[in-house]
């Protein structure tokens, strides 16, 4: 997607935004088929520069390598290529969670919002 100041301009180019979010896609790729059942992974840090512009429909190449696991802490090596350059590069981490033990936090935390709304 391109930020709406740059709509007019005569090429189009992918927003920071959209290459974060098709880095942490891939990284969620990556890490799902190793999980157990009713586990995922959340991301909790990106630290990825936008080196260059990508026009809209060039191809992109998303290199995610994982360097270290610290419990349930993953820590991946980014690299983004277009057709010709490299366009991005960093570090981005994910956490590894459980559903069943996320959700009761989850709902706390909905009910004491619900609660200082209606206060």
């Amino acid at each position: 997607m391109t930020p709406a100041h740059l709509r007019s301009e005569p090429i189009r180019v992918l927003s920071t935004p959209d290459m974060i979010r098709l880095v942490e896609q891939t990284a969620i790729e990556a890490v799902q088929p190793h999980l157990a059942p009713g586990q995922s992974s959340v991301g909790t840090r990106v630290d990825i520069s936008h080196l260059a512009a990508t026009p809209v429909g060039m191809t992109l190449t998303i290199t995610v390598e994982l360097e270290e696991v610290d419990r349930r802490r993953l820590a991946f090596r980014v690299e983004v290529r277009d057709e010709l350059d490299e366009v991005g590069k960093g570090r981005h981490e994910r956490f590894i969670v459980d559903g069943a033990q996320r959700m009761p936090r989850l709902q706390d935390k909905m009910n004491r919002w619900k609660a200082a709304k209606g206060a």
